[in-house]
């Protein structure tokens, strides 16, 4: 029910979103856009731009739809090719609608997914199913290989992770030029870059901590940029056929001799197939337990878990040249483990994971490529075997092996589909281009150390990710719980050297988080199932538990943590913008410890602000927090703003200016401006709103309250010399005169008489005019005289006004040779009879 009500969520948003396009679109052609155009050239810049959008974007739809079928991509360069081509736009959505067509039949069970001439299930032998790995395969509990590698594996170091090179071979910067440090950049997508750091963590360890996130540069970086692949790369040609799979053999590389001797034949070659085979079961960081190599003539399967496994770094010979193509099939994670454990690096990457994206595949897994170009049926179910197994069981060899033995030929056949579908007249229609700018960015990852933070949760092994993708809402005490047991499980895994999950499952950690036990019973019960490393000190858990209760009662809940996140998870796209450095720039260590960093934080959330299909994307739909804003125009409108002062704009020449004899003025008061001067013959003692504040009115008793309360202020006496009270400048009160008080008051009450005159002089007037209307009204009236008017419907027309017309027009004339109705019935009555007229 759940995905039915998804997918009708999803069909009820699509049906919206086109009703809008088409409405938009019926607007748009109703308007007149050349006349736009030519009446405004930014229009028109602005035009094309959006019909160079929509352009990309229908190209991109429909190549993507005719991929893998038998259409041809269509070539649209401009508009004018969408008229032209039409008939191939129409044949691409045909096929659409069959097979939507199709899938509906399907779906609805009017068809079954099997035709009568394919093989049901119950027909195909036993022998050719796919079988389940036996779980003696799965996980094994053997001893682990780490502990006899030369550079044992260490899960608690604080500082940057440095390459394991030693030496470069086909390089183009020197090894140690390569090496140097730098600070990380946010823009750079990596593995566990992200790691926050608060003030409080700065103590005694402060130089570790700031040790951790000075990073190394890639030490093939300038290689792989400036790396260019071999020409055949770019032509077409006849695919090479594979060796069959049934008669020929893998060499199993386990001695340091068998790794030269395959080195020099590895040279020859001008393309090879890689792929790994990796164990995080029982291990923090991992394990890269098998290497796959094939060339055209010959399949190697190397060990990686012995313990001189850094010797196999002279494979840079080959894996380094870039006149030596290496393919790989989703070579994002590979990249990372293959530097981490071996010290190796790739220039010349091939992605078919990449390639099958842009040929618009429907699936892009390698099990998909072999089945459709080799025909081959991968037994993909050994994919989660425990790759330490040695010796390697036999079908765990053969699927090791299956998984390069084929690849150079789906390269083959790949690399001719990029050519056929690539339209080299559009700026981004070269397909190969695009695979190979996209491996080099595969190849340009760098591994770093997965550091842990506690306040944040930062990171791929953070609580941050785990938490939003599980629902769950706790309360403060049980997110700080949450917290707490998630850092003690990951020190106690990095401690074991075990995955987390082994340690204890994700199930187990919510469930203490929700039930908070506070005691061993009620801990032991629902935290199954637990490992023994964890059930061995379960007693530090059950104290650690107590003090993150204790302390979650006062600190930040889980809406108030996520309500104040400026980023999403380490794994969104992370944004362009400039990073605030939180410590300043530090100076190498000179006692040969690593190097410093400088750690840096995103001020901004990490979140991408444009769309590759949609173009800018929309506003954010979370409420913002209202804010009051009062712009100054407003203000003018409640408050009376004070009068303006020769203080103000006093200066030596207006002091002798506004100096005059009549008036006897203290010298600390301020003289009056003479904009005010010129306003006293409109202003009065009533502060009326209306008149300083433009439109808004004020009910006539609070104007009279306000003048009564301003009159009852003012309580000096009358005079005719205006004399001030010594008040600060902020203080300062004007007296108004008793002549001026009563001139006042006299015209207010003449103004007053004038508008009962004026008034009673108005209703008056209409009374007249209501008179005169009624007396002109019946003069006008005569009784008109039925009985003597002559006949309209019998009236004949007369001819000279119409004087066009031989006979006159009688619109009555047809209707009367309709038909006759028929009579009303008679009801029978005894006795009597009808009689009918034909």
């Amino acid at each position: 029910m759940s995905s039915d009500r998804s997918f009708k969520a999803f069909q009820d948003n699509i049906s919206t979103c086109l009703v809008d396009v088409t409405r938009t679109t019926g607007q748009i052609a109703g308007e007149d856009l050349s006349f736009q155009r030519s009446s405004n050239p930014s229009i028109g810049l602005l035009l094309d731009k959006q019909n160079a959008r929509l352009l990309t974007l229908s190209r991109a739809l429909l190549n993507s739809t005719v991929s893998g079928t038998e259409l041809s991509p269509l070539k649209l360069p401009d508009a004018e090719a969408v008229e032209d081509d039409w008939k191939g736009i129409i044949d691409v959505v045909d096929h659409l609608l069959e097979k939507a067509d199709a899938c509906l039949d399907e779906y609805t069970g009017v068809i079954k997914r099997l035709s009568p001439s394919q093989p049901t299930q119950s027909s195909i032998p036993a022998s050719s199913r796919k079988q389940q790995p036996s779980r003696s395969y799965q996980d094994q509990n053997v001893s682990k290989p780490q502990l006899l590698f030369e550079r044992v594996p260490k899960n608690d170091e604080t500082t940057a992770f440095r390459p394991l090179i030693r030496t470069k071979p086909n390089a183009i910067v020197p090894l140690e030029q390569s090496l140097q440090t730098l600070i990380p950049e946010n823009s750079s997508q990596q593995y566990d870059t992200h790691f926050y750091l608060s003030l409080r963590d700065c103590g005694p360890s402060f130089i570790d901590l700031i040790n951790t996130h000075f990073r190394y540069k890639h030490p093939y970086e300038t290689e792989i940029t400036q790396s260019r692949y071999p020409p055949e790369t770019y032509l077409k040609a006849d695919p090479l056929p594979y060796l069959p799979f049934e008669t020929t053999k893998a060499t199993f590389v386990d001695t340091p001799e068998a790794v030269a001797l395959m080195l020099a034949e590895l040279k020859t070659a001008k393309e090879i197939a890689v792929d790994l085979e990796h164990h995080d079961t029982h291990s923090y960081i991992g394990l890269v337990s098998l290497m796959q190599i094939s060339s055209r003539e010959k399949d190697w399967v190397v060990d990686t878990l012995k313990p001189w496994r850094e010797d196999l770094q002279v494979l840079n010979e080959v894996f380094t040249d870039p006149n030596i193509l290496k393919v790989f099939h989703g070579s994002s994670m590979d990249m990372i483990w293959l530097q981490r454990d071996l010290g190796l690096y790739v220039v010349g990457l091939f992605d078919t994971y990449w390639a099958s994206t842009f040929l618009g595949y429907q699936k892009k897994s390698l099990a998909f490529l072999l089945n459709k170009f080799a025909q081959f049926e991968a037994q993909k179910q050994y994919q989660l075997a425990d790759w330490r197994i040695r010796p390697l069981p036999e079908k765990m060899f053969d699927y090791a092996r299956s998984d390069t033995h084929f690849l150079l030929y789906v390269y083959d056949n790949m690399r001719n589909e990029l050519i056929d579908k690539s339209v080299l007249a559009q700026s981004d229609g070269n397909l190969t281009d695009a695979v190979l700018v996209e491996s080099k960015k595969e190849a340009l990852k760098r591994y770093e150390r997965p550091f842990y933070d506690l306040e944040r949760g930062s990171g791929r092994e953070g609580w941050y990710n785990l938490l939003v993708r599980t629902p769950a809402l706790f309360t403060k005490e049980q997110f700080a719980v949450f917290k707490a047991v998630h850092q003690w499980r990951d020190d106690l895994a990095r401690l074991e050297d075990e995955s987390t999950n082994m340690i204890m499952p994700k199930t187990a950690l919510f469930n203490i988080a929700r039930e908070i036990p506070m005691d061993m019973p009620s801990l032991l019960g629902c935290s199954q199932p637990i490992s023994s490393a964890a059930r061995s000190r379960v007693g530090g858990l059950l104290a650690k538990i107590r003090r993150a209760k204790a302390a979650g009662a006062n600190g930040l809940g889980m809406k108030e943590f996520l309500a104040s996140q400026s980023f999403a998870s380490t794994e969104h796209t992370v944004s362009n913008k400039p990073v605030l450095p939180v410590f300043p720039p530090l100076d190498p260590v000179a006692n040969g410890q690593a190097m410093p960093i400088r750690r840096t934080l995103s001020d901004t959330a990490l979140r991408s602000s444009h769309s590759h299909f949609w173009g800018s994307t929309f506003m954010n739909s979370a409420p913002k927090p209202y804010t009051h804003s009062c712009q100054p125009h407003n203000l003018r409108l409640a408050l009376p703003l004070p009068q303006l002062t020769a203080q103000i704009f006093e200066d030596a020449d207006s002091k002798k200016k506004n100096a005059t004899p009549g008036y006897l003025v203290k010298p600390d008061i301020p003289i009056e401006h003479q904009y005010v001067k010129d306003r006293k013959h409109l202003e009065s003692n009533i502060f009326i709103v209306k008149e300083l504040g433009g439109t808004r009115k004020r009910k006539a008793e609070q104007a009279q309250g306000f003048s009564e309360k301003k009159q009852a202020h003012h309580k000096e006496p009358p005079s005719n010399n205006v004399e001030m009270p010594d008040f600060p400048h902020d203080q300062i009160e004007v007296s108004i005169s008793e002549t001026e008080q009563a001139r006042f008051e006299q015209e207010k009450v003449e103004r007053k008489v004038k508008r009962k005159a004026q008034k009673k002089l108005a209703k008056e007037q209409r009374k007249i005019d209501e008179a005169r209307r009624v007396n002109g009204a019946a003069e006008d009236t005569h009784i008109f005289d039925y009985t003597s008017a002559p006949s309209v419907l019998h009236a004949k027309e007369d001819a000279s006004i119409r004087p066009g017309l031989a006979k006159p027009f009688k619109p009555y004339t047809k209707s009367l040779d309709a038909p006759k109705s028929m009579r009303r019935s008679k009801k029978e009555v005894a006795g009597k009879s009808f009689t009918f007229k034909s």
